[in-house]
Formats: structure tokens, sequence, C-alpha cells
């Protein structure tokens, strides 16, 4: 009884017929004194004198009694009866209200049942339910519209963490086991390896743990991006793609491979200036690695009408038309990695995504196999109109 009087459909149901009742007695009680006052006692005869003849001569005179006092009983009668009837007519007005009240309430609320319905047998496990509610465009309806909306973004995001969590661990799996093999092989099963062996294990060892290192970092820096943690400030792009070459400097040079800059003035935007200078980072990295000796690695920056763009185009091997479809992907790699050149986490052009997509902006690649690669970058201006342009900016 409790949990009934405590429910909206019960809060509803008495709010509505209190509701009526109050309206329903104030309107009868001013259609009683609007009666009482109309048949407000008014005798049907005056009080005079009248002279009384006899033979033509007046004898005397008589006076006509009032009879205001009959119409009073009369008119009381006639409220008292209509008093009766109103108050009977409220009464039962009153029980058919409940009745009513608690017809049309669960109508109305029978959609929050199917919503609560839905969201109890959602499991942290399983988001696969929806409410889908059907009917007219109501609140009731934009909320569980709302409520399914969400359900699809939270499955995503948990779907997102367990892809990201098999793949970390499959690519973790791969260094350790490089680790525990060579520490079997020249420490426990080969306790007699020369000084050169043991050497050469080390150094396996030692990029096997540079390999969990930077996959470490980057999983870090991907749980950052999804956590929407930008420090938006006015960041100069050129001086965000200048900070970004003089980080891969060196690394250009010990390749042989040069950096070229074009960067137009005055390219100032509202966003993470170091989040945009890791994007920058990631592509570089990439670029230079992947370029031949003497080959060229052009970093550029510009704009176009409600945009702006940073570049990377390298001369590098490129990517076939069949691949370039999920570069952006978590733990993508490139099949044709030059020998020699080290085989990264694949989780830098996913990052470069995220750092884009979380200030708006699309992640584009134009890639012709055997010339090279270009990577753009573009950032919406408050005024965008509109997918950016579809050609290389460079």
């Amino acid at each position: 009884m409790r949990r009934l009087t405590q429910s909206i459909r019960f809060r509803l149901t008495v709010l509505y017929s209190t509701l009526l009742f109050a309206l329903a007695g104030t309107a009868l009680g001013v259609t009683y004194v609007a009666v009482e006052r109309a048949t407000d006692p008014k005798p049907v005869t005056k009080q005079y004198q009248a002279g009384v003849f006899k033979q033509g001569r007046p004898v005397g005179t008589i006076e006509v009694a009032e009879v205001d006092q009959i119409e009073s009983a009369v008119n009381f009668g006639t409220l008292q009866t209509l008093r009766n009837y109103s108050l009977y007519a409220l009464a039962g007005l009153f029980v058919a209200s409940l009745g009513i009240g608690w017809v049309l309430s669960g109508r109305a609320l029978r959609p929050v049942g199917a919503i609560v319905r839905t969201t109890r047998e959602i499991q942290a496990t399983d988001l696969s339910r929806r409410i889908r509610l059907g009917g007219a465009r109501d609140e009731l309806r934009d909320l569980a519209d709302t409520i399914d909306d969400m359900l699809d973004r939270l499955d995503d995001a948990f779907r997102g963490q367990r892809e990201l969590i098999d793949d970390a661990s499959h690519e973790l799996r791969n260094p350790l086991a490089v680790i525990r093999a060579n520490l079997d092989a020249s420490l426990v099963e080969a306790p007699e390896a020369t000084e050169a062996e043991r050497i050469r294990a080390v150094a396996v060892i030692d990029r096997a743990a540079n390999r969990m290192s930077r996959l470490v970092e980057d999983l870090l820096a991907t749980a950052r991006r999804d956590a929407g943690g930008l420090a938006d400030t006015d960041v100069d792009l050129g001086a965000v793609v200048r900070e970004a070459g003089e980080e891969y400097t060196a690394v250009a040079a010990a390749s042989q491979v040069f950096l070229a800059y074009d960067i137009r003035p005055g390219l100032t935007y509202v966003g993470d200036h170091d989040a945009l200078r890791r994007a920058v980072g990631n592509l570089l990295s990439n670029a230079v690695r992947l370029s031949p000796e003497g080959g060229t690695v052009t970093v550029a920056a510009g704009s176009a009408p409600g945009w702006r763009w940073i570049a990377v185009a390298d001369h590098g091997p490129g990517i076939a038309a069949g691949d370039q479809g999920r570069v952006f992907d978590r733990f993508w790699r490139t099949p044709d990695t030059p020998a020699g050149r080290d085989r990264r986490t694949g989780l830098g052009l996913a990052i470069v995504r995220q750092i884009v997509e979380s200030h708006g902006g699309q992640a584009a690649l134009h890639s012709t196999p055997g010339r090279g690669s270009t990577f753009a970058l573009w950032l919406p201006l408050p005024n965008a109109d509109g997918p950016p342009p579809a050609e290389s900016p460079i």
C-alpha cells in the first residue's frame, strides 16, 4: 500500500481529482451565490391601505397583508434542494474523477514502465538492449530516444575498450615472448653462452622492452584522448609545426632524410597545443621512418575557407588503395615496411585521428603507391560550413 501511495500514478490521480473537485466546487459555489441573489425575496403584493365604501359612502379602510415570508420560505427550500443536489453531484464527480484519472494516468505513464523494464534488463556486459519506444513524438518518446542514443555511445565506448584491451594484450604478448625466449636461451638453458651471444641477447631484449615502452605510452595517449581532456588555448599552428619538426631534425639527419617547411603566416587556432604537436610528431615519425635515404619530408600549414590545415608529405613507398581505409585503425601497420626499419606499435595514426576528431576536424590520406603519401589534418574554424576540401592541400 505504501508503495502504491508513493507512485507517480497515484499522486497524479489524486492531484487531477483534487483539482477537478476544487474547480467544480468553485463553479457550483458561484452558481449557488448567483441563484441566491436572483431569488432574493420580493413581495408579490405591496402593503397599502384601501378604502371601504357602503352605498357610495366611505365607511373605513383595510390594510393589505405582505406575503414576503411565504416567498422567502419557498426560495430557501429551492436553494437547499439545489445545495443538496450539488453536494451529491460533487461527491459522485470526485469518485468518478479518481477512476478516470487512474486509468488516464496509467495510459500516460505506460511508456515509463517500458523504459524502466528495459533499463533494468541492461547489464554492464550487455548493452545491446534498446527501448525503441513507438507512438507519438512527445516528451516520453524524446526521453526514450535520448536513452537509446546514450546506450549506443556507451556500447561503442565499451566495445572500443574491449577491442583495445584485446589488441594490447596481443601486442604485448609478442615482445614478452621475445624477452623470455632470449633470457632462457642466454641465461638459463645455455649458461655456457659466449659474451657475444649474451650481448646480442641483451640487445634483442632491449629492443623488445623499448617496443613495449612505446606501446604503453601510445596506450596512455589513446586513453587521454578518449577521456576528452583537451586544454583549448589560442594556438599558433606554425609554431606547432616548427616545434614538431625540431624534435625530428636529428632523427631525419641520422636517416639522411631532409625536412622542408611551407608555413603560411597568421595561422591561429583555438585548440590543444600539446595534442596537436603530438599529432604532427606522429606523422613526422612515420614519414621519416618510411622515406628513402636522400628523400625529403615536407611539413606544411595553411588555411582554406572555414578551415585550418596541417600536412605532412613524404616520398616513401606509399599505401595501397585497399589499405588506405584502414591506416587510422588501431594496431594497423603497413605491410611493406622497408627492411631494417623498426616496426612501430600501430597506434600512432589512431592517436592522430583521435586528436583531430576531438577538435571537430578530420584526418585525410592521399597516397600513390611507389610515389609517397600526404597526410592532412583539417581543423574547423567557427565559420566552417560543410566538410573540408577533398583534394590534398599540398
